[in-house]
């Protein structure tokens, strides 16, 4: 198993361990604090908030906040909603592109069972 897969899996388990302790009906703001201090258990370089330059033909044209960018490769995005559809997965790839990122994961936390999406950035 490659680096980046043994990485998405280890944020993958913190995400259901900060589930199962939470559950569901908090804001997205008490799951990123959660999910910051799991995934800082396995001793991964993780940031909050970090901004990030968005790119268009070599220009910086706006800043994007990631949720939490995990050793400067994966951008996990977390969302506290009702259902998680096809704009969701778009936006994070946009991101990826844009920010020139390797993998991102869209996690919501906001119904009884969580949800995840793995989205890898082709370049």
């Amino acid at each position: 198993m490659d680096e980046l897969n043994l990485i998405t899996e280890k944020i993958i388990g913190a995400a259901y361990i900060v589930s199962n302790t939470l559950g569901s009906g908090f804001l997205e703001k008490v799951y990123e604090n959660a999910m910051f201090l799991e995934v800082s258990k396995y001793n991964f370089r993780v940031t909050k908030q970090q901004p990030l330059n968005v790119l268009y033909d070599s220009q910086i044209v706006g800043e994007y906040f990631a949720d939490l960018i995990v050793e400067d490769e994966i951008i996990v995005e977390i969302k506290a909603i009702r259902e998680l559809n096809e704009i969701h997965q778009a936006q994070l790839m946009n991101y990826l592109v844009a920010c020139n990122k390797r993998c991102g994961l869209l996690i919501n936390f906001g119904k009884p069972r969580i949800e995840i999406k793995r989205i890898l950035n082709g370049y």
